[in-house]
């Protein structure tokens, strides 16, 4: 399993983000074919001091070429173009061969 995850810097309107995020942009982002699964928080917090993220995506792929795919794919390029709409404190974006224990 390979996992795309999207951190999600602070907002300048926290509130007009999560109703974006929640509403908007994940029933665009859940398209993304070949998804596995998909899990999301709007609520992350550090374990010391304030967190510099807000929200956070994981979407779990059969492979890396499978994540790749998609991001290619019209479904990604809507996501990918979406994001500047409503994530006023930007991204990180990563990936990993996600392993289960």
């Amino acid at each position: 399993m390979h996992t795309l995850m999207v951190l999600y810097g602070q907002p300048t309107d926290p509130e007009k983000f999560r109703e974006y995020y929640q509403h908007t942009h994940l029933p665009i982002a859940r398209k993304l074919p070949g998804v596995r699964a998909t899990r999301h928080s709007i609520d992350v917090a550090a374990a010391e001091g304030e967190s510099p993220f807000v929200a956070v995506f994981e979407a779990d792929f059969d492979s890396a070429e499978a994540m790749a795919a998609a991001l290619s794919s019209p479904e990604g390029a809507a996501a990918v173009a979406d994001v500047p709409n409503f994530a006023t404190g930007g991204v990180q974006i990563v990936h990993f061969a996600a392993t289960l224990s």
